[in-house]
């Protein structure tokens, strides 16, 4: 079974300030073991000294044959802790073991695993450790008696182990209370040397929140926090002077397209006049009751259309330019209701060849905007559907509200819009390919004139295509007329 895996530590504070405890806590856990193992040697060597110099006196006086002599026979307890054990081995044989009481020598059941245990201790006056099942852990040590026996002489280790058992406690508290003290501090000192990177982030973040993509940007100030001695200010350092760079390409960004725009007003401005008089001159010779060859008849006939086609060409680009220029829409009371109709009414008769459905709210919808843009957006989007599908296309057109907005919904179950152009469809001049059948030429700008004007109004225009639908949204702000 596969456990989950834990969340890991993302911020960096809390990564650094984690590092930071777990290094000191493995400091002190080293400081711990050491120091614990230096008490823990010391002690154990004292008691080898203590035995050193107890030497087999004790345990010679538990000989039964009396031969080291003891006060009146008996085991010679003076001088001698409580707790003392000794014992004699002859032979590979405990004869006797005997432990310092308060008053007197206590003798000490043995088993015969104790016995054994015994039987190993050599007499090489060398302190060793033992366990004995009816007493604690003895440190014990064994020297050679007179009669060739071995007297084993032992100190019990429990005093070394509570003392070693209370250096630990000791050390646990105070350690865990500086690992506590360390985080906090560590936490703290973490955040506030953290500070000029937080503030890198924050201009970073309102830097992504800027629209880039077009019109004049208002940059953020620069980060305070450039000192190149540090690796946080020489990061700063970097950040302004590439926000240094991004505001200078964006103002001569915004200066070309300034250029750009102004050319395209003043040439459609300029165009309107000479296209309107080729026009005017076209027709006027078009009626004509004089006799006029086919060929030229034909050819002023191109004229006139082209001319059209120009006039309605230059148009766009003038609607498209003073779009571009940003002046606010006129706010005054639409019915879009009234506007579907017409639109839908208007589409019909162009093309009676589609299939037209209509779906409207039971009640008027009425916002504030600007009605020949609206107007201008539905025209565009039902012309779209309407050329760009083949006859007895369904085409359906949906009016529809929401809590804070009115959708405009056009859709058909057309051939679709090839994926490559969905992602550039309203862009300028763009056409589609042989994928979408046309039965009459346009400018390539209807799309982007719709696009232009819903942004002008705070609104948003989607395309969702696919082989057998297409679905343009609009939708806008919803800002009734009382």
């Amino acid at each position: 079974m596969k456990l989950p895996a834990r969340p890991a530590l993302r911020s960096l504070r809390a990564r650094l300030t984690l590092g930071l405890v777990a290094l000191l806590a493995l400091s002190c856990l080293a400081v711990g073991v050491a120091t614990t193992a230096a008490l823990e040697g010391f002690l154990v060597r004292r008691l080898d000294q203590q035995l050193t110099a107890i030497g087999g006196h004790f345990p010679a006086s538990l000989d039964p044959a009396g031969s080291s002599g003891g006060n009146n026979g008996g085991p010679d307890t003076r001088g001698q802790a409580a707790g003392t054990f000794g014992a004699c081995v002859l032979g590979g044989s405990v004869t006797r073991a005997a432990v310092v009481g308060e008053r007197t020598e206590t003798p000490v059941p043995l088993t015969d695993a104790d016995r054994r245990v015994l039987a190993q201790v050599p007499a090489d006056a060398r302190g060793r450790s033992i366990r004995l099942s009816t007493l604690a852990e003895y440190r014990v040590m064994g020297v050679r008696g007179p009669a060739g026996d071995v007297l084993i002489t032992g100190l019990p280790l429990q005093p070394v182990e509570d003392t070693v058992s209370r250096l630990e406690l000791v050390e646990a508290v105070v350690f865990g209370a500086a690992l506590l003290v360390t985080g906090i501090a560590g936490a703290v000192w973490v955040r506030l040397s953290l500070r000029p990177l937080r503030r890198v982030a924050a201009t970073a973040s309102r830097v992504a929140q800027l629209p880039l993509a077009g019109g004049e940007v208002a940059m953020p100030p620069r980060v305070p926090d450039t000192d190149p001695r540090t690796e946080v200010g020489r990061l700063g350092g970097a950040f302004n002077r590439m926000l240094q760079h991004v505001e200078e390409s964006l103002a001569r960004r915004l200066a070309s397209e300034q250029r750009l725009r102004r050319f395209a007003a003043d040439a459609s401005h300029e165009l309107r006049t000479p296209v309107a008089s080729i026009r005017g001159h076209a027709e006027l010779a078009l009626r004509s009751r004089d006799p006029v060859p086919d060929e030229v008849r034909h050819a002023l006939g191109r004229v006139r259309c082209e001319s059209v086609r120009m006039g309605e060409l230059v148009d766009d680009l003038l609607l498209l330019a003073r779009l571009d220029a940003g002046p606010p829409p006129a706010t005054e009371p639409v019915d879009l209701t009234r506007l579907v109709l017409d639109a839908v009414s208007d589409a019909h008769a162009a093309g009676p060849e589609h299939r037209w459905v209509l779906r409207l709210p039971e009640e008027p919808v009425v916002l504030r905007g600007d009605q020949r843009g609206l107007q201008q957006v539905l025209t565009n989007l039902l012309a779209n559907a309407r050329t760009h599908t083949p006859p007895g296309t369904l085409v359906t057109v949906g009016l529809t509200e929401c809590d804070h907005e009115v959708e405009i919904l056009v859709q058909d179950n057309g051939p679709g819009v090839p994926e490559k152009l969905q992602s550039e469809v309203f862009d300028r001049f763009v056409r589609t390919d042989n994928g979408r059948s046309r039965s009459a030429g346009g400018t390539g700008l209807g799309l982007a004139i719709t696009q232009a004007v819903t942004t002008a109004h705070g609104g948003r225009v989607a395309l969702n295509s696919r082989p057998g639908y297409t679905a343009f949204q609009v939708c806008l702000p919803r800002v009734e007329e009382p």
